[in-house]
């Protein structure tokens, strides 16, 4: 027999909000073959990003330069995809996802092969960059490319995976990256240029035969969601809070100081440092995996806090690892399973709670580009100010204060009213019509 027919819902029908659950699993579409195209991408780009990473650094230092000047080059990028981030949200709603998402990659291919061929440190930095324009172009564009075409049910899926494949190509790159620094410290570079030359082939050959993707918003009623009218809406101030939190805490002082805190304050080998990164990027990919789907059966509100109360115990758990001999690795390897867990619960719902804004038959552009840059001011501030912290004062300082902004992040979530989501709000983002009109 076949399925019923749907009928088309308005806007005042239920659809999955911050506090809500989607419909039966058995009722939800699948994802679309082009948000899996865009997966394959994401990964690539990740996996280059770790290529490149065990040789910039020791690239930079090659000029004659100090630690200090090779960190400035790491931080280039982030920087640059923080000054782009308005313009960014701006010419994704005026040009359409898909040109956006292929120039994006293009200019980070060209800024990568430009690093292989610089002769100087000045010009590696600028280089560098550069690459930050670009990948904000991609990022921004692939958000709103995938959340446009999944499904009102797949939408915390998509984001899981989306979230996963970044995570799957940031744990290989470094393997092959620092395989091809034996061979030469320019072939990382060249190699990740190449690759995202094929990519952008690859890609956008299968993007241009989608009925689905166009250059512009296929919709004639499509319309922009600004940033301000976003910040009308509860649901996304606390996603652009805990979007910070989880730069500050995740992206930025794990990577930036607990190597520092496990060579100084604990006094051991790095090879601690890694094995700990390691348990945490296990514990977010295994429940990451696991759990994808959670916030569209659950609905984002719940599943964001208990991501963020555990990203807070496992991070604050860290001043605890300074407990002697084997209790104080014990502690560490532990705080990091748990803040890693606290991630993967995290990432994908608060990055569905915010597609549930922009919906389906409009341009989110602008207030995807306003979530990325608050999680690139969180990477960027937290390792400074965390890092100034544990100099001055302590390691566990450090931190508890990081721990503390995943608390706040927590509070902010917990006071947003039931049915501020879509479903609740006049104004909101997708409608069950939406859903209804994409899937007849």
């Amino acid at each position: 027999m076949g399925a019923a027919p749907q009928r088309n819902r308005t806007p005042e029908d239920p659809t999955p909000d911050a506090d809500s659950s989607a419909a039966s699993p058995a009722a939800r579409p699948s994802l679309p073959w082009e948000v899996w195209a865009l997966l394959a991408g994401s990964f690539l780009v990740a996996a280059g990003y770790g290529i490149v990473a065990p040789a910039l650094p020791v690239f930079a230092q090659s000029f004659g330069v100090g630690v200090t000047a090779a960190s400035a080059v790491v931080s280039a990028l982030p920087v640059m995809r923080l000054l782009f981030a308005p313009v960014s949200g701006r010419l994704v709603a005026r040009t359409g996802e898909r040109t956006m998402y292929l120039t994006g990659l293009l200019v980070v291919a060209a800024s990568t092969g430009a690093c292989a061929l610089a002769t100087s440190y000045t010009q590696l930095l600028i280089f560098r960059g550069l690459g930050g324009i670009g990948s904000t172009m991609f990022t921004v564009s692939a958000f709103s490319l995938m959340f446009r075409l999944a499904p009102d049910g797949r939408r915390g899926q998509a984001s899981g995976l989306f979230t996963g494949a970044f995570l799957l190509g940031g744990v290989t790159g470094p393997a092959f990256g620092g395989v091809l620094v034996t061979v030469d410290l320019r072939a990382p570079f060249i190699v990740y240029a190449l690759a995202l030359v094929l990519a952008t082939l690859v890609v956008g050959t299968l993007l241009a035969r989608s009925t689905h993707v166009g250059a512009r918003p296929r919709d004639p009623d499509a319309t922009t969601l600004t940033i301000s009218a976003a910040l009308r809406r509860p649901t996304y101030r606390a996603a652009l809070v805990s979007s910070l939190a989880t730069g500050w805490a995740v992206q930025g002082v794990r990577v930036g100081l607990l190597p520092l805190f496990v060579a100084v304050a604990l006094g051991r080998e790095p090879l601690w440092a890694g094995i700990a990164l390691t348990v945490f990027a296990v514990g977010d990919g295994l429940v990451l995996l696991a759990t994808s789907g959670l916030s569209d059966r659950r609905g984002r509100r719940p599943v964001v806090i208990a991501g963020l109360a555990l990203v807070a115990a496992g991070t604050a758990s860290l001043a605890l690892a300074t407990l002697p001999g084997t209790a104080g690795l014990v502690v560490l390897l532990a705080a990091s399973a748990v803040a890693g867990a606290g991630a993967g619960l995290l990432q994908p719902a608060q990055g569905a709670a915010v597609a549930d804004i922009v919906g389906s038959r409009r341009s989110g552009g602008p207030a995807l580009s306003g979530f990325q840059m608050a999680a690139d001011v969180g990477s960027i501030v937290g390792p400074v100010a965390a890092g100034a912290l544990a100099e001055n004062a302590s390691f566990g300082g450090a931190f508890v204060l990081s721990a503390s902004i995943a608390l706040v992040a927590l509070v902010v979530w917990a006071r947003v009213p039931s049915g501020s989501g879509p479903a609740g709000d006049p104004a909101g983002g997708s409608s069950g019509e939406d859903a209804g009109t994409r899937r007849a």
